[in-house]
């Protein structure tokens, strides 16, 4: 009887053991980190981050910049901004040229935040993005 006793005490134990080492491991993986900080000019031994700076070839066409920045508000008119496409909202505008429409749209004017609020943007995919705005009208 004892050596039934000691037997299943031992199974007892190994399964016990078990199921805190598999306890142990599944905390380890729900707070293991999801990324890593890599700054500029460190060695990180991601091909990810590498692969990402090996495909920016220049700046983003002004569609592109259009539809990731610029469509909240001139998509719906929010803020009183010209729909594009709206020769009449933007008619004005064109009037006053090119050159002002891009400085207002870098630097911001009335209810538009500088670059849309697009801090990623450079200057010159601003450009292109009111380019492209003004070429919906033509």
């Amino acid at each position: 009887m004892m050596r039934v006793l000691a037997a299943a005490l031992v199974a007892f134990g190994l399964t016990a053991a078990s199921a805190v080492a598999s306890v142990e491991d599944q905390i380890r993986e729900r707070i293991a980190p999801v990324g890593k900080v890599c700054l500029q000019g460190e060695e990180c031994g991601s091909a990810a981050a590498a692969s990402s700076e090996e495909s920016s070839d220049g700046p983003r066409a002004g569609d592109v910049v259009y539809e990731s920045a610029c469509t909240a508000c001139h998509a719906t008119g929010a803020a009183g901004a010209p729909i594009l496409g709206d020769a009449d909202a933007w008619s004005d505008r064109i009037d006053k040229g090119m050159e002002t429409l891009v400085d207002h749209a870098i630097n911001g004017f009335q209810g538009m935040p500088a670059k849309g609020g697009c801090s990623s943007c450079s200057d010159e995919e601003i450009e292109a993005a009111v380019e492209h705005m003004v070429d919906a009208v033509n």
